[in-house]
């Protein structure tokens, strides 16, 4: 049977089966297997799925995982985030549009945290929207801004988004960790900027909040003090050579456990709560990377991507033009697929097609450095938080439904187009300028 055809039929196959609702995690993982029994042997199927599944288990840097998603929950759980918007409440609130500068600022701060975007949005919203609200806020503002300030979180390191991306392209986390700092500080103020643009124009739609007091703006950044610290020791540790990105992990959810302790805001149920939530959303990130590790090699034997990377070489496309199809053809399956999803099935095939071109050279890039593949990452991670807020299946949509059930999905969508094109800005300014994202990295060698 051609490989090619086994292939496609396998693609397909898993479009079908995660309309039907089917974990794309688990979908990989039967088309795969199928698929390497169809073109390889039973034996070969069965060493894949043990190996791959034991190997993924034992690998020590995505320890980095379950330690991060600790921390984030720890401070959720506790308290910690409402702090963080607090503090930025405060210092913003005062202006117009200032809660919901304070919003973006909350987020950027709570992403360092978690590594999740659905997380970022959730627990800054539950904060920011009632407030937002209670001022006045028009809704469409207030959505959006929680929507894509939300999606800061798989950007800002960590980040659950780059540590898929470092299996799938056997690069290092760190690396990748600090590639998203700078691009992550860009993207949030240009979401600020986007705001300050709204409320010129408009500045009913962001009436300012009470001003605090010199006191009480510093009683507010003390409170948020034990976040900002855990911030600087796990990250900035990582950029200073302290920490590997693992014992980053560690140390940040042994201080958030400590500060919450600290406080007294631990409770038996609060507890139960963190590990719990700390259990699920690292099986669920595992299951996805075992999937895909056994869906790689079914894709390899079909050879697809070479046989497109021919293809795409035969009609001599210049690299600008080849960038500019994949780049658009990825935020367009961003609309209807799962974030996480559309990098584990369509990267493998998209990545060899862009080392065999002229991309990297135009860039200045050697395709065979590991600036490359930092450069994409970002670009992937960005592309992953622009379908996070694309209809119909933008996650942090839904999230911001339930957070605020009496706003309309289409106020939703509105208020977020003006950063969904923030989000397009950035991305052409990190196309057009790559040592943004790679200046951390390297520096970091150096």
């Amino acid at each position: 049977m051609d490989p090619i055809l086994v292939g496609i039929a396998g693609l397909v196959l898993i479009l079908v089966l995660m309309s039907q609702r089917v974990p794309v995690a688990m979908a990989m993982m039967v088309v795969g297997f199928i698929g390497l029994v169809v073109l390889n042997s039973w034996q070969s199927a069965l060493a894949t799925l043990v190996t791959e599944t034991w190997s993924t288990l034992i690998f020590y840097e995505l320890m980095v995982i379950p330690f991060f998603v600790l921390m984030g929950n720890v401070a959720s759980m506790c308290g910690m985030s409402r702090d963080l918007y607090g503090a930025a409440n405060a210092w913003v609130g005062w202006m117009r549009g200032g809660l919901a500068h304070g919003t973006v600022l909350g987020c950027t701060g709570f992403a360092a945290l978690s590594g999740s975007s659905v997380a970022s949005a959730l627990t800054i919203g539950r904060v920011a929207l009632p407030e937002m609200k209670r001022y006045g806020y028009d809704r469409r503002l207030a959505a959006g801004a929680v929507a894509a300030g939300g999606t800061l979180g798989i950007l800002i390191p960590p980040s659950t988004g780059f540590v898929i991306y470092a299996i799938l392209t056997e690069e290092s986390i760190g690396r990748l960790f600090l590639a998203g700092v700078i691009p992550g500080i860009l993207l949030a103020g240009m979401f600020m900027l986007t705001i300050f643009i709204q409320v010129a124009f408009k500045p009913e739609i962001g009436p300012a909040a009470r001003r605090y007091t010199w006191r009480e703006q510093r009683i507010a950044l003390g409170r948020a003090m034990s976040i900002l610290f855990i911030i600087f020791v796990s990250i900035g540790g990582i950029y200073g050579g302290v920490f590997t990105p693992v014992e980053a992990a560690a140390v940040g959810a042994v201080l958030a456990v400590f500060f919450a302790l600290l406080r007294k805001r631990f409770s038996p149920g609060i507890v139960h709560s963190v590990l719990l939530n700390t259990v699920n959303t690292s099986v669920m990130i595992y299951f996805i990377i075992i999937g895909a590790a056994i869906f790689s090699p079914f894709l390899a034997l079909t050879q697809i991507p070479d046989s497109l990377a021919a293809a795409l070489t035969g009609y001599d496309l210049g690299p600008v033009t080849l960038l500019f199809i994949v780049l658009i053809a990825f935020i367009a399956l961003g609309t209807f697929l799962d974030g996480f999803a559309m990098m584990v099935l369509i990267l493998p095939i998209v990545l060899p097609i862009i080392e065999q071109s002229q991309v990297p050279a135009f860039l200045e890039l050697r395709p065979d450095s590991s600036d490359f593949n930092v450069w994409f990452g970002v670009i992937m991670v960005i592309i992953l938080e622009m379908a996070l807020i694309s209809p119909p299946v933008g996650m942090n949509v839904f999230v911001v439904k339930g957070v605020a059930p009496d706003v309309p999905m289409r106020d939703i969508y509105i208020g977020i187009l003006p950063f969904w094109i923030a989000m397009m800005i950035c991305l052409v300014i990190l196309v057009a300028f790559p040592q943004i994202s790679l200046f951390l990295p390297n520096t970091m060698l150096n």
